[in-house]
């Protein structure tokens, strides 16, 4: 995604809410650069644990993000009502490409766009795996 082409609410089939908190501010009065991969972060893992079955305790399988990147648009500051958009960009055998974005509640145009990439690996060996299938179910709802 680049400036020109952002994506709208509208574009993404899951949003996920996030209450922004007091300590993501920095000295600045905003959100902190950093605090929006950790939002990507909880909205991807949250559709993969809900909706896919990962289990990220036990499980056989786990995703690790392996590349990732961030456009700031606007700024967001506490106490701002959050949502993220999740949508697959492209799903192979053991990676999916995700594209991302920041909407402050109830806005069209994203605050910030977001991508990154998770590979699926065995737990016990951290070698690539295929995507066991009820995650690719949930990942394959969440193709534009």
């Amino acid at each position: 995604m680049t400036a020109r082409e952002n994506p709208r609410r509208s574009d993404f089939a899951y949003l996920h809410p996030i209450t922004t908190r007091w300590h993501d501010n920095d000295v600045y009065g905003h959100i902190n650069n950093v605090i929006y991969y950790a939002f990507f972060d909880s909205a991807v893992n949250t559709w993969l644990i809900e909706q896919g079955g990962l289990d990220i305790h036990n499980g056989e399988q786990v995703a690790f993000v392996v590349s990732s990147g961030c456009d700031y648009l606007a700024p967001i500051a506490f106490p701002d009502a959050i949502e993220v958009g999740v949508r697959v960009a492209r799903l192979g055998n053991s990676s999916v490409h995700y594209e991302l974005a920041i909407f402050k509640e109830g806005t069209e145009e994203p605050c910030a766009t977001g991508r990154f990439v998770h590979v699926f690996v065995e737990r016990s060996s951290n070698r690539s795996c295929a995507i066991p299938e009820r995650i690719r179910t949930a990942l394959n709802r969440l193709l534009p």
